[in-house]
């Protein structure tokens, strides 16, 4: 397998945690979104989308992040992402939701880019934006973590779920950003947790081979 990834990608973080707690073996492509690389005809040749990160499985191309750690759960179920029932399943599934889709998107790359031009706002307008939807979202997440958890440890339950994959990068986003994070601390002790874990760990943007 190829993982088409970018150090400090929080989608690309994630897909990378899953690869490692599945012990699936990997070829890491950095993919540099500065330069948009990304955008180039031989990167868009196999990944129409132009996102970041994209999973090369023999002849076939897997894009989006989510759509390629559902494919690993179920080609390599052990350990599992999702726990057994399908009401704990959807609610796991909410909290990641929660992050991938309602969070990321406002604070991703090229959305900060397009407010910078052109629309013409200036660093600070951005950073409050991006503070603004990070704030909005942990403060949901926080309450749900606080009904979910079940050890203070995980986002759900008491072992690592698809919704600590999500949590993880969003948090090192938001640490990068220097967003106040003091009021989520069930949100920030979780994460302490999860960033000791071997497969978290060597998933973090700076121990990635094109990490700057």
């Amino acid at each position: 397998m190829k993982l088409y990834t970018y150090f400090r990608s929080s989608a690309a973080y994630r897909t990378r945690i899953a690869l490692n707690l599945k012990g699936v073996p990997y070829e890491s492509v950095p993919v540099d979104l500065r330069p948009a690389a990304h955008r180039q005809p031989d990167y868009l040749a196999r990944n129409p989308q132009g996102l970041i990160p994209a999973l090369e499985d023999g002849a076939t191309v897997i894009s989006q992040s989510l759509a390629i750690i559902e494919y690993l759960e179920e080609t390599h179920p052990q350990p599992p992402l999702l726990p057994r029932s399908p009401l704990d399943r959807a609610r796991v599934r909410s909290i990641a939701l929660a992050i991938a889709c309602d969070m990321h998107p406002l604070n991703n790359l090229r959305v900060l880019n397009y407010l910078r031009s052109p629309l013409g706002h200036d660093e600070t307008a951005v950073d409050a934006w991006y503070r603004h939807w990070i704030a909005e979202g942990f403060r949901a997440l926080e309450e749900e973590a606080k009904r979910a958890s079940g050890d203070g440890q995980h986002m759900f339950g008491t072992a690592v779920t698809l919704a600590d994959v999500c949590l993880v990068p969003q948090m090192f986003n938001a640490r990068r950003f220097k967003c106040d994070v003091e009021p989520f601390p069930t949100l920030v002790a979780i994460c302490a947790h999860l960033e000791t874990v071997p497969g978290f760990a060597r998933a973090a943007p700076a121990a990635q081979p094109d990490a700057r």
